[in-house]
């Protein structure tokens, strides 16, 4: 059964442009090593009524948005493996230096999930 790791990540809005630069970079990486997708994904409706927004989940600021994202393995197992080699990838490990990121990762939300429906 596939597995996920989701995300979500506050991005400055003046920042976006140089996320996505970052994320393609990041996606082609963990594809590479054998992910099956790569989505990320800017928000466009982010104040519902009535349930949680996501802003308030990563305690976004006025000038930012949130990129709801997610990579796709066939396994966990799998998912350990690619992930342990993007990691010591040192073209990740440069976008993870001090200051390169375009976004504030203590405020980033992250888990792994077990596909549950899958249609």
């Amino acid at each position: 059964m596939a597995y996920v790791d989701g995300f979500l990540v506050p991005v400055p809005k003046k920042k976006i442009a140089v996320y996505r630069r970052m994320a393609h970079k990041a996606g082609k990486i963990w594809i590479e090593h054998g992910a099956l997708e790569f989505r990320e994904c800017a928000g466009d409706d982010l104040h519902p009524k009535g349930p949680v927004p996501f802003t308030r989940l990563v305690k976004a600021k006025p000038n930012e948005t949130v990129f709801f994202s997610w990579i796709v393995f066939r396994s966990k197992a799998d998912r350990n493996r690619i992930n342990k080699k993007v990691m010591n990838d040192p073209r990740l490990q440069k976008m993870m230096e001090p200051g390169e990121a375009p976004f504030d990762y203590t405020r980033m939300a992250y888990g792994g999930f077990k596909v549950a429906v899958d249609l």
